[in-house]
């Protein structure tokens, strides 16, 4: 040990003197860098829907959706606490409106998505068409368009909010902007986006601004009714059950360009194989009780889930999903980003 002691300090002061000139030796830190396999430090985490409603609701006493701009509580991963993250490259929040209340008309360059929990009778205006929700309705707002939330209904509505946050913060290119009025003008007829869109077919001489989905609601009696139509035809998949995708009907891609969309219907007593995947995913419960089982580095662990719950798988963690009645999932991950950049990697196990 003693002839490695010169070596020890010549290398000590070797990195102190090129630390001044902000560098750093790689061979200090390339098995961090560059894992034989991903270590994330997201961990997997439920958030119990009958939980956390109480807490929502009494935000709503506190402070209004005017004051909020959106009243939101982030579901933070509990290994990421304090980034505003769910996962490392995805945010996540449950989003409160009461009757009569408003969220003011903006837009930001981080493209959204919505999922309907709970209530109807909210809407949802997007560039100056408005969607009234129902539960299990999927809706995008895409970069950079003008959107607000109104609820002139009778109910409280909640939705989850899923964005991309994270993946613009990497690229620095935060932009928002508010619109001049609260409410944007409503200028096209509800559902326009759909009739033009969602039948297979577009207006001639079409040609997209941007790599979105032009159908900016998904309806979910529409989107249920396809994986009963799917369970009929096909036998379920091992591992996700009977799943499908949202897509963007033009291109055929995933409907949001940072963010893969799903749904899927696993059948009662549904006993999934193992499966892991690179794209850490959220989950919401539509329909449904189950649980997941999950290989983590602590061990086995096990989420039991009901309606309207939610929880995260992080990347690469073997899990196996599991359903004790018919259920219904909807869930969203940095799929399309993977794929674009040939990252992605997933495998059905023994």
């Amino acid at each position: 040990m003693s002839n490695q002691a010169p070596l020890h300090a010549a290398r000590a002061d070797y990195y102190r003197r090129i630390d001044g000139l902000n560098l750093s030796p790689l061979w200090e830190n390339l098995h961090t860098l560059v894992p034989t396999t991903p270590d994330s430090p997201c961990a997997p985490a439920l958030w119990r829907f009958d939980e956390i409603r109480p807490y929502l609701m009494q935000g709503g006493e506190l402070i209004t959706a005017r004051e909020a701009v959106r009243r939101v509580l982030v579901l933070e991963n509990p290994a990421l606490r304090g980034s505003s993250r769910v996962t490392k490259a995805l945010y996540a929040g449950l989003q409160l409106i009461l009757p009569g209340e408003v969220a003011p008309s903006h837009r930001h360059t981080q493209s959204a998505l919505r999922f309907v929990v709970e209530g109807r009778g909210a809407y949802t205006a997007v560039d100056g068409e408005r969607h009234t929700m129902e539960p299990g309705d999927f809706i995008i707002t895409p970069s950079w368009t003008f959107h607000d939330h109104g609820n002139p209904g009778s109910e409280p509505v909640i939705w989850l909010d899923g964005l991309d946050i994270p993946i613009v913060d990497l690229c620095d290119a935060r932009f928002a902007e508010n619109h001049p009025l609260e409410v944007q003008p409503v200028t096209k007829a509800e559902g326009q986006s759909l009739a033009r869109f969602g039948n297979n077919m577009a207006p001639v001489g079409y040609a997209p601004a941007t790599p979105t989905s032009p159908i900016f609601a998904y309806p979910y009696r529409q989107s249920r009714a396809a994986l009963h139509a799917l369970a009929r035809a096909d036998a379920p998949d091992p591992a996700h059950g009977h799943k499908l995708q949202y897509i963007n009907p033009v291109t055929g891609g995933s409907a949001m360009p940072t963010i893969g969309t799903f749904l899927q219907w696993l059948p009662a007593d549904f006993n999934g194989a193992r499966h892991r995947s690179t794209d850490a995913t959220v989950f919401s419960v539509v329909e449904g009780r189950g649980e997941v089982v999950l290989d983590t580095p602590a061990g086995r662990e096990v989420i039991e889930f009901g309606p309207r719950d939610h929880f995260v798988i992080p990347s690469w963690t073997p899990h196996a999903l599991r359903a004790a009645t018919d259920t219904v999932l909807f869930s969203f991950s940095d799929r399309p980003v993977q794929r674009l950049l040939g990252l992605l990697r997933e495998e059905t196990l023994a």
